[in-house]
């Protein structure tokens, strides 16, 4: 069965050609299907088109969220409604080709956990979109270690069994690919279909761009450190209390055989190392907060810090006593 999941914010005008669209693809693959829009409050008549498309349709579900908590959260909202084995997420701008899913599909049907959408003509702004989005995507390969070319789209397939490992918060529904690696996903890139916009406006700008480089400097943390953060904290407290013991080190001997005045002649260099060592002290004090963190949140939480694909034993064949 396969899951849809479709994140709406004032998308009047396209949602019945999407509707229309996306039926007859699905239809045309034979497979059981659902699709969730999710309503992420909407101020003009999205949901009232919504809502009456579902008394037509038994496979199409509408959630509304109470107010407009962003795309991770719909998103995040959408994945658990979704009872599929496959969910594929798009967005409801038209700009996704509903056609491409086949290809995507074909994807996960060699082993992939992950098809990930590649727009690789894309129609967007060089200035505003194009650019910042290239070096935003060779940043985040490079932290991440996916070698991916495009991580900003939603059009994505994921194996249900995978994104029941991640959560999402913030607006970090673009790093999925980057979280799920953490568990071993294995991840495949399609090029997608990339058209402009039938109506409405963009709902992203280069406003957004410091926020993406914020995500980037989280998902480097998460992926090397979430387990281990003393090796982080640790290696920077290490650090401090090495530099500022040193520069303290080398004033006392100052001082005690040369009979310096330490104040007046080195006092600057004195103050900078009283403060890397303290500084020091208090990154190893974090790095302790944040192992004790970490383990507290994986055992009250039942979480696990792995990820199993699948388990092979033999079977013994069954004696009977009539057998022996």
């Amino acid at each position: 069965m396969l899951s849809i999941v479709i994140p709406i914010h004032n998308e009047e005008p396209a949602i019945l050609p999407l509707y229309d669209r996306l039926t007859a693809v699905l239809e045309g693959m034979h497979k059981p299907y659902e699709v969730i829009f999710v309503d992420d409050a909407s101020t003009d008549r999205s949901f009232d088109l919504l809502a009456n498309l579902v008394e037509t349709d038994h496979r199409l579900k509408v959630i509304r969220l109470r107010r407009n908590f962003g795309q991770t959260a719909a998103l995040s909202a959408g994945f658990d409604e979704a009872q599929g084995q496959v969910v594929i997420s798009l967005d409801g701008d038209l700009q996704h080709d509903p056609e491409d899913i086949p290809a995507l599909l074909a994807k996960i049907d060699e082993g992939y956990d992950i098809a990930s959408g590649w727009r690789k003509n894309r129609v967007d702004n060089a200035v505003t979109r194009k650019f910042p989005s290239r070096i935003a995507n060779w940043l985040m390969s490079k932290a991440s270690g996916v070698q991916l070319r495009d991580f900003g789209t939603t059009f994505k397939a994921y194996r249900a069994e995978i994104l029941k490992d991640i959560n999402l918060y913030g607006e970090l529904h673009r790093f999925i690919p980057a979280l799920a690696s953490f568990y071993g996903a294995r991840i495949a890139e399609v090029p997608i279909r990339n058209v402009p916009r039938s109506a409405g406006a963009s709902h992203y700008g280069l406003g957004r761009t410091l926020h993406v480089l914020f995500d980037i400097l989280t998902i480097r943390f998460m992926l090397k450190y979430i387990t281990r953060p003393m090796h982080f904290f640790g290696s920077l407290g290490l650090m401090g209390v090495v530099s500022g013991g040193s520069v303290l080190f080398y004033l006392a001997i100052h001082k005690l055989f040369w009979g310096h005045d330490i104040v007046e002649e080195h006092g600057p260099l004195m103050v900078a190392g009283a403060i890397a060592l303290v500084v020091g002290i208090m990154m190893f004090c974090t790095g302790l907060i944040g192992e004790v963190l970490m383990r507290t949140y994986f055992e009250s939480q039942g979480r696990r810090i792995y990820a199993v694909r699948e388990i092979r034993t033999r079977q013994e064949p069954h004696v009977t006593d009539g057998a022996r």
